[in-house]
């Protein structure tokens, strides 16, 4: 069952790659002080999330942050190296901070997760929108399956108005 609005982020540790290896970020440390956006698609370098979910953030990455948002994040149930390269296909750097929840542990907390495996996919996120703000889910929006509706950027802009 998701998680609802009200409820406190689930502790998990999410990834990235930097200059000198891969960097756990912890979920709850890394959440507790900030008010943040979180959208996951379901795979890195797939089509409606590289032609219009990630690049829809970082259009209005300005936008967003604009409204008091600390960060935007995106995540998917892809390795550290794939989110890293995605970064620099789509020219995210900067803007919106692409980490890498691999085994699918926080999207499963979440209750977020789907299978995929009749597609080849094996595990994967659901494609969906969180405004935490100090470890709180304040907004959940969650696509329907093949859906691109209610976690866009834009729409984002409209719950944080």
């Amino acid at each position: 069952m998701a998680l609802k609005v009200g409820d406190k982020i689930p502790e998990a540790i999410l990834k990235c790659l930097g200059p000198d290896g891969i960097i756990n970020i912890e979920v709850g440390k890394h959440f507790s002080n900030k008010k943040i956006v979180l959208f996951s698609v379901p795979g890195a370098f797939t089509p409606t999330c590289s032609a219009k979910h990630l690049p829809g953030f970082v259009e209005y990455s300005s936008d967003i942050l604009s409204k008091g948002v600390d960060e935007i994040i995106c995540i998917s149930v892809n390795d550290p190296f794939v989110m890293n390269a995605w970064e620099k296909d789509q020219n995210s750097k900067g803007k919106v901070t692409l980490l890498a929840d691999g085994n699918g542990d926080f999207t499963e907390a979440l209750g977020l997760s789907f299978d995929g495996s009749g597609f080849g996919l094996g595990k994967r996120g659901q494609r969906f929108v969180i405004i935490i703000d100090k470890g709180i889910i304040v907004h959940l929006a969650i696509e329907k399956a093949g859906s691109f509706e209610v976690s866009s950027a834009e729409s984002v802009l409209k719950a944080l108005s």
